[in-house]
């Protein structure tokens, strides 16, 4: 599977060391700041381009930097960069207008979330279960928790 992630913090490149490691996955990461790079090879035993990933260079809402980084051929996309509008656009522009297969995008607020995966977008919002786990482990398990 070829999986696109937009945004190389810690959570897409986290995300891409994991992936990486799947067999008969291949990754792309795109980061509008080169340094990010660095971010992906934290705890490896070789350079991730040598694990077969790719790292590309460039801002999430220009579509030459999504082709280059192989949005054309991806069979799945992850928007995972620090803005929740950012997300949202992106993650729309992959399924609408490249028609990837799979799409999820991170929304960190929640009511934002909600809205969103209510008209049909892969939401996963770390703000909810975060407050569901703390409020789990304060002992009440029925606590917030919505991805």
């Amino acid at each position: 599977m070829f999986i696109l992630i937009v945004g190389c913090g810690r959570t897409g490149s986290r995300l891409g060391r994991f992936l990486i490691d799947q067999e008969g996955n291949t990754v792309s990461v795109m980061d509008r700041d080169p340094e990010a790079h660095a971010r992906l090879e934290v705890g490896l035993d070789q350079p991730w381009e040598e694990l077969g990933g790719r790292f590309t260079v460039g801002a999430a809402l220009e579509t030459d930097a999504l082709e280059l980084a192989g949005i054309e051929e991806a069979d799945a996309f992850v928007a995972a960069t620090n803005g929740d509008n950012t997300n949202i656009v992106i993650s729309q522009i992959a399924r609408e207008r490249y028609g990837v297969d799979k799409v999820v995008a991170r929304i960190m607020d929640p009511a934002r979330a909600r809205w969103y995966r209510d008209r049909g977008l892969e939401i996963v919002c770390p703000t909810s279960i975060s407050a569901g786990l703390l409020g789990e482990a304060l002992g009440y398990p029925d606590a917030l928790g919505e991805a």
